[in-house]
């Protein structure tokens, strides 16, 4: 395997690598790629990390083979005087990694609450740990840089409540071992006075069978039904959602087959599965009341 020219991939580049270790998940990691390497069946690259260390000293920077799907450029960051807001999603610096949260405290002296979703912890950061999250879309940042409306992602007016209304079809997400990492179809049943949402899943069914679980669900764990897209065919490290054990749950193209079948790999689970095309989506975020468009690992690695 060789990198193209002007690939984001090449020796030398600083990039940022996510990890299915254990305790590592979710997490984006700086490093720098050192060449690439043949296998088999993946596009493979040897990279060095800047902050993971592979003696207990500390003193000898840690080297990896990765899975191309596993990189991605250094995000571009705002200005340092820059100040979030409540509500947005942000990635926070912390145990040498970038992790992905949401602002839900807008502190004095500069300082933050950070809610992850994925650990469902709340900690408290300085202005100078937190930057805006940003997703590789095609080979561009969103948001970019500077906030222009030209991006490739879907503005929806007005507030997120106001998409939550009684009966409205919705994805809700969970923290409960076995589902991290999925989004589940659910009706809106009401809207609560301390802010949260009952709902019913459309899917998810209790115990005994008798009937479709309801829950009450916080903002930070509730998005609007995605748009519905038709899609002809997926790409080779295209970002997609497989409609897998009741949910949705966002993997890469590692294989295809034909237009009807593909390979999908699961970072999370770090598991591949062969899906119809009929079970699979194009992969969408919901980003300060965006819908953001699926997001491809690397745009020259898809042509």
């Amino acid at each position: 395997m060789s990198t193209e020219p002007n690939s984001p991939f090449e020796p030398g580049s600083d990039i940022e690598v996510s990890s299915n270790d254990n305790g590592f998940r979710g997490a984006w990691y700086a490093g720098t790629v050192i060449k690439p390497k043949s296998t088999r069946n993946k596009q493979s690259i040897l990279v060095q990390y800047k902050t993971l260390m592979s003696d207990e000293a500390g003193t000898k920077p840690l080297r990896e083979t990765i899975d191309i799907i596993q990189a991605r450029p250094i995000p571009p960051r705002e200005s340092r005087d820059r100040e979030f807001k409540f509500s947005e999603e942000v990635d926070a610096y912390y145990n040498d990694g970038w992790w992905e949260g949401v602002v839900t405290g807008v502190l004095p002296g500069d300082r933050y609450s950070v809610f992850f979703r994925a650990t469902r912890e709340q900690l408290e950061f300085g202005r100078s740990e937190l930057r805006l999250h940003r997703e590789w879309v095609y080979g561009n940042w969103v948001p970019p840089l500077e906030e222009d409306e030209s991006s490739i992602s879907v503005e929806l007016k007005g507030s997120n409540n106001d998409k939550f209304y009684k009966g409205a079809l919705v994805e809700v997400s969970s923290d409960e071992d076995g589902f991290q990492g999925a989004w589940f179809a659910a009706t809106v049943i009401e809207q609560l006075n301390n802010g949260n949402f009952k709902v019913e899943y459309k899917s998810l069914r209790n115990d005994d069978d008798t009937a479709f679980i309801t829950e009450e669900v916080d903002s930070n764990h509730i998005r609007p039904y995605p748009p519905t897209e038709i899609v002809d065919n997926f790409r080779l490290y295209e970002e997609v959602d497989g409609l897998y054990n009741d949910g949705w749950w966002v993997g890469v193209i590692s294989k295809v087959f034909s237009k009807q079948k593909y390979e999908v790999f699961f970072r999370g689970t770090d598991e591949e599965i062969v899906f119809k095309h009929s079970d699979l989506r194009r992969h969408v975020e919901w980003i300060n009341g965006k819908w953001v468009s699926s997001s491809s690992v690397c745009n020259s690695m898809c042509k």
